[in-house]
């Protein structure tokens, strides 16, 4: 490979900052394979992953209000009724952290996979609206799920030699193995890699991977790399002034060159495919992408700021605010509108969004409103726009789910609670079979006042061992996009897009939320 001096790199590094390229630009610098022009065919399917990140609360997420598991519930959270029950004295540094019941929004479920007979179960004040969704079939639940390598119990961890996760309660980790099966540093995600397999579906192969501001390592695969925009949809390199120094001249001469070059070495050659891809797909959008005010997505004459669509309700101050997540969450409907503009052609995509703020060891009550109100907000601003899309309704076809770094602990640790492991999510969708729990939701009953419970789910201090694993997820919602069963568990142990699916019995694979 023939070098570049440092000196002339630098220079031309320098030339390129006075483009003002984004940090959406940045990303899109590993992308530097041109996409093949394949016909996307006649259907279309796509997953949307929120991510919550933080640890969210589970326990103050689907509260169980069946008699013996609402009393181990208020009793662990609220320390003047554990005090109560212990016989001890309630410490004067901690406060309640439990839910009052009466304002709790009560479920129906199904049963169907007979696993939670004679349990109750309601939502957080704040998830009206998915208490609708859920109550008209389009959301279900997954109970407990969380990183596994297989199936496990209490018993099983007394066994050191027992394969675990790594790096448990470990935010960066956690988050990671989520995403991707792998602790922090892994490089490829499960959604990248499912659009690995799926990706000749799309005619440019550019938008098969979407997030939006900076999402996590799922969009990720081995050959598809994640287009990013940011919550204005994408930013055209240079900038959106068309000038740069005063000069329209100057703009459009720069970016010529950016695409050109008369070096034949391997860098400057790979930079130029950038610059190139980058251009290519910036026309693409300018040409395809929707308005974020126009209609359905957002009102026509107002920006984010003041677009009521856009705003939810802080509930302990009933002011009104920009929801980001809701934001973010327009510019994925944008992309989806564009799905069949000639430039993209998609037939399959996956998507990342994210909201932070969900790590609540303190506070607790008051954050975690705030941000299930968000959440809320946000998914059923986003089911409206998908059910009033220009075309036709794509509910159907498209699959929104939650996920976070892990769950958290049962018991109080002042005016919060600490890391977990398992936690409950939301699926959400017109191919969702919903109105029910899907797993096991553990099982709430004795303990001894010391943060132990006889619980064959509950973990000291309340964790959550998971009944389901990740990789259950993925085999389900590989399954749905059509990845085959052989690229899902792979010929080798460990070599599948869901790794450990291998060790979970053929039977229990799909967790069965999917029509």
């Amino acid at each position: 490979m023939t070098s570049i001096k440092r000196r002339r790199f630098l220079q031309q590094g320098s030339a390129m900052a006075a483009l003002g390229t984004s940090g959406a630009w940045l990303a899109n610098l590993a992308a530097v394979k041109q996409a093949s022009a394949q016909s996307a065919g006649g259907d279309y399917k796509a997953l949307v992953c929120i991510f919550l990140n933080g640890g969210n609360d589970s326990h103050n997420t689907v509260i169980p209000v069946d008699a013996t598991s609402w009393r181990c519930y208020s009793a662990t959270r609220d320390p003047a009724v554990m005090a109560t029950v212990s016989g001890a004295t309630a410490p004067d540094n901690l406060s309640s952290i439990a839910l009052d019941q009466s304002t709790l929004l009560g479920i129906s479920h199904r049963n169907a996979q007979g696993l939670n007979t004679g349990r109750s179960f309601a939502l957080h004040p704040q998830l009206k609206r998915i208490q609708k969704l859920y109550a008209g079939g389009s959301a279900a639940i997954v109970a407990n799920i969380g990183p596994l390598i297989q199936p496990t119990t209490k018993v099983d961890m007394l066994d050191h030699s027992w394969p675990m996760p790594k790096k448990l309660g470990s935010h960066n980790d956690q988050a990671s193995i989520w995403q991707s099966l792998g602790v922090e540093g892994t490089t490829v995600g499960w959604g990248g890699l499912i659009m690995d397999q799926l990706k000749s579906r799309n005619v440019n192969q550019a938008f098969s991977s979407v997030g939006v501001s900076m999402p996590g390592v799922w969009l990720s695969g081995k050959t598809v790399v994640p287009y990013l925009l940011g919550t204005a949809g994408f930013q055209p390199m240079g900038g959106s002034s068309g000038q740069i120094w005063g000069s329209s001249t100057v703009y459009a001469a720069v970016r010529t060159a950016a695409s050109t070059s008369t070096r034949q070495d391997v860098i400057a050659s790979d930079f130029v495919k950038v610059a190139s891809r980058t251009l290519s797909n910036e026309a693409t959008l300018s040409q395809s992408l929707p308005s974020s005010s126009q209609a359905p997505w957002g009102t026509p004459g107002t920006n984010a700021a003041t677009d009521p669509l856009l705003q939810y309700i802080e509930p302990d101050t009933g002011l009104s605010r920009l929801n980001p997540l809701a934001q973010q969450l327009q510019v994925i409907a944008c992309m989806i509108a564009a799905r069949n503009s000639s430039g993209i052609g998609a037939g399959r995509q996956v998507f990342m969004v994210s909201l932070g703020g969900f790590d609540t060891h303190s506070d607790q009550l008051r954050q975690h409103a705030r941000q299930l109100a968000k959440l809320d907000h946000a998914i059923d601003y986003f089911q409206n726009c998908l059910a009033q899309m220009p075309g036709g309704d794509v509910r159907k076809q498209v699959t929104t789910f939650t996920a976070s770094d892990f769950g958290r602990a049962l018991v109080n640790n002042g005016d919060g609670c600490d890391h977990g492991w398992g936690g409950h999510h939301f699926v959400i969708g017109g191919s969702v079979n919903g109105g029910d729990v899907y797993g096991k939701y553990p099982s709430f009953m004795a303990f001894d006042g010391n943060g132990n419970f006889f619980s064959d789910e509950l973990l000291a201090g309340g964790v959550l061992l998971p009944g389901l694993s990740v990789d259950q997820l993925v085999y389900t919602l590989g399954k749905w996009m059509g990845v085959s069963e052989a690229d899902l568990v792979g010929a080798t142990p460990g070599s599948g897009i869901a790794p450990n699916i291998g060790n979970f019995d053929a039977s229990t694979r799909d967790i069965g939320f999917m029509v």
